[in-house]
């Protein structure tokens, strides 16, 4: 949809658009409270400000609409349908071992995997799978975060096209 679009939506018709990009109910709330917006950078950058403190608590609430990594999501959501244009094809050898890193990757810290795969190759995400294996428990609750915000970002910005200066928006 397109800014002017987005920033006319209901609040709960835009939370409901916003959501599918990451399941934090606080997040969506500051996006969506925050309208209008002036453009698409400013949506973008409210966004990443909002999601900059996000806590385990928030990130374990998203990740329960995440598929894992090589699995290709289910049904018609909006989230699944984001999820299977995100992940790469892998070989079969390749997704076996992202499989048993996976496995041992929940083992290990108690949730799933998760990485932002758009413009990753599956080899790309085995290897970022291996090193993430090594952390510490805090250290991967971070990087876990930080790739939760660089999903919800790239979701965010192939909801939201740019348009034209938005006569609702006063400067």
């Amino acid at each position: 949809m397109d800014l002017a679009t987005f920033n006319a939506l209901s609040p709960s018709d835009a939370a409901a658009a916003v959501r599918p990009c990451a399941d934090v109910g606080s997040w969506v709330d500051a996006v969506v409270d925050a309208r209008p917006y002036p453009d698409r950078d400013g949506l973008l950058r409210h966004a990443a400000e909002a999601a900059a403190g996000w806590a385990a608590a928030d990130v374990d609430a998203a990740l329960a609409h995440h598929p894992r990594i090589g699995e290709r999501a289910a049904g018609d959501t909006a989230e699944a349908r984001l999820s299977r244009t995100e992940q790469p094809t892998a070989a079969e050898a390749t997704a076996a071992r992202i499989a048993a890193g996976n496995v041992a990757y929940e083992a290990r810290f108690g949730r799933i995997f998760l990485v932002r795969a758009a413009g990753r190759t599956a080899e790309e995400i085995l290897v970022n799978l291996t090193e993430r294996l090594g952390n510490d428990p805090d250290t991967e609750a971070l990087v876990t975060a930080e790739q939760l915000r660089q999903i919800a970002l790239l979701r965010l910005g192939t909801l939201v096209e740019e348009t034209a200066q938005d006569p609702a928006v006063t400067s």
